[in-house]
């Protein structure tokens, strides 16, 4: 069977983990317990967030998040017409309008012209995606707090650590990503208000804490020990998940050194092909896309090279559940048939890299294209 260059492998560290379980394992904390605030601590500590909170999953971030904004039935909310489809999910059961803004053409992020001219009136909120791991345009953020419109980063995809400017930006931990908590997630949030009704949210709105002052009896002298005031969600991770993240998150750093290395293999193994192949990557490089002629052919190519290939995100408006939200997005249109993704993980290697470069600049000749630029794939933008 023909060894394949996958385009996405996990980074396990597994002794560090092993260690991290087994310490688990002799405690009496097998679901939520110290190691979670431990990992958010440090997740925090590396990030810069003073209020990050942990949860069971990316998507489950993105939906308290939906739920602290308060949207409800009719209320707009802009998002990207490129993106995963689990985000979007939790804004259908809210019976929102999903307004799918354009693309850019360099980075194939949300565009900042178009998200400008879809607001109305009864637009509630924006969703950013930073694809790939690449920045979003940091315009976004200061002409949505002027109008008084609430901002989501959605940075499942982006694990540099920095803070993101935004009223609420969420993390992914899901298997691929850089560090894994197998599935898992982080709300940051940018005060101590809606902290506490997130933490509290987490839970089926139960505050833990006060739970634990009481040693978790719920019932004492004929009195209830805690209350419920607001319904909430089952979205804890457990101490099993922070052991994961605990054991990754100081390899954070080096694992996106790593990529970076990778990245620039690609670039300059494609710099022949400029007019004909653009790359799309940066930030902290989770994905290493192209622009490419022919894209189709070259991943059937590829893939008999041994090389995996993968749009990886769909344009979500040919989706049955959001055809009825489908906008203007000519970006997006003339860069459907062009976009691909290039294996970049701990399991490629240099050799790898140059290897796949290789066969993409054979794949080009051989077709007689590096010559013709007429129909080049240099980005514009809207």
């Amino acid at each position: 069977m023909k060894k394949i260059i996958p385009v996405f492998w996990p980074y396990i560290p597994k002794k560090k983990i092993l260690t991290e379980i087994s310490d688990t394992l002799n405690s009496r904390w097998l679901g939520q317990g110290p190691k979670v605030e431990l990992f958010e601590k440090e997740f925090g500590k590396m990030f810069g967030y003073k209020y990050p909170l942990f949860v069971n999953s990316g998507t489950a971030a993105l939906e308290l998040a939906y739920h602290l904004i308060g949207l409800k039935n009719r209320d707009e909310v802009i998002v990207p017409v490129l993106d995963c489809t689990a985000g979007q999910m939790g804004l259908l059961r809210r019976e929102v309008e999903i307004v799918f803004a354009d693309i850019n053409r360099e980075d194939l992020n949300i565009s900042f012209e178009d998200i400008k001219k879809k607001i109305t009136s009864k637009t509630k909120a924006v969703v950013a995606v930073t694809l790939g791991g690449i920045d979003i345009d940091g315009r976004i953020y200061s002409y949505l707090k002027k109008r008084g419109i609430s901002f989501i980063i959605d940075a499942s995809q982006h694990h540099e650590p920095k803070v993101l400017k935004a009223d609420y930006v969420c993390y992914s931990f899901q298997a691929i990503k850089h560090i894994t908590t197998c599935d898992g997630g982080m709300l940051c949030l940018t005060n101590g208000g809606e902290y506490k009704r997130a933490k509290l949210l987490r839970w089926f709105g139960i505050d833990r804490e006060l739970k634990a002052k009481k040693n978790y009896q719920a019932w004492e002298r004929r009195q209830m020990t805690f209350d419920i005031e607001e319904a909430g969600y089952k979205y804890q991770p457990t101490d099993i998940d922070a052991c994961f993240g605990l054991a990754a998150l100081p390899d954070l750093p080096k694992i996106i050194n790593y990529r970076k290395t990778i990245a620039s293999e690609y670039l300059k193994g494609l710099k022949p092909l400029r007019g004909v192949v653009t790359p799309i990557a940066g930030g902290s490089y989770w994905l290493f896309g192209i622009l490419a002629k022919d894209r189709d052919a070259l991943a059937e190519y590829l893939k008999n090279k041994g090389v995996e290939t993968n749009l990886v995100h769909l344009r979500n408006d040919i989706f049955t559940i959001f055809k009825p939200y489908k906008s203007h997005c000519p970006n997006m249109d003339w860069v459907h048939s062009r976009y691909l993704y290039l294996p970049i993980n701990p399991k490629v290697t240099k050799g790898n890299a140059k290897y796949i470069c290789d066969k993409i600049r054979l794949f080009y000749k051989n077709k007689n294209q590096v010559a013709n630029v007429k129909n080049a794939t240099r980005p514009k933008t809207i």
